[in-house]
């Protein structure tokens, strides 16, 4: 696992207990803010005091709660906003701004690389963020709980493949960093969620249609 030095400040901002993220490179002081859902002015204070300049913004889905901070602020901040590219015409901003991005795609943060996990089920587009042994994984896996599937383009099965076949099989060690402060620890593990995350030890996807509701 790198060592390599990360800037990431973890948000809790609005009235849907949101987690937005500011994630940049200390040498360039360069960051990218993750789901800027609400309060653009305070993502703005908070990347200033510490002396770090926003390029770009990523978004693990587009779903309102996620998103409504992103025109404010690009009228503040011209830079990029990095979708998948499933959701990006759901996206009300100027297409000089759009980014679609896909499946294993790398965003550079300053020299900071971030590589782009595509996990549907929660959305179509909904995607996670690797940087190193560090995962934001959005609302597709939450600590102890996953994201909803019953919602306009939600699909379980989709999404139960997303958490068994693909977050399950990171590195235990790697950090969760999840989309909304929904327990009563901010962060987790992938280790921890394989332990005690009900939704990552159920043995058949008949069994997840069960736990979710979708059978």
């Amino acid at each position: 696992m790198s060592t390599r030095p990360i800037y990431l400040k973890q948000l809790e901002l609005g009235s849907m207990q949101n987690f937005i993220y500011l994630l940049g490179d200390p040498t360039t002081k360069e960051a990218a803010v993750i789901d800027p859902g609400w309060e653009a002015p305070s993502i703005l204070r908070a990347a200033e005091q510490d002396g770090y300049r926003l390029t770009g913004a990523i978004l693990t889905h587009t779903h309102f709660d996620h998103v409504m901070g992103l025109e404010p602020l690009l009228k503040v901040v011209d830079m990029p906003v990095y979708v998948h590219e499933a959701e990006k015409g759901l996206l009300k901003i100027a297409v000089s701004s759009l980014k679609p991005v896909k499946q294993g795609d790398t965003i550079q943060i300053g020299s900071l690389p971030v590589t782009l996990i595509h996990t549907p089920g929660h959305t179509p587009g909904s995607q996670c963020l690797l940087v190193d042994d560090q995962l934001l994984s959005g609302d597709t896996l939450f600590i102890r709980a996953c994201g909803r599937c019953d919602l306009p383009g939600g699909d379980p099965r989709a999404l139960y493949n997303s958490l068994m076949n693909t977050l399950r099989k990171l590195d235990e060690r790697t950090a969760v960093y999840p989309g909304h402060n929904y327990a009563d620890i901010p962060t987790s593990t992938i280790g921890q969620e394989k332990q005690q995350n009900p939704f990552l030890k159920v043995p058949t996807v008949e069994d997840f249609l069960h736990l979710v509701g979708a059978d």
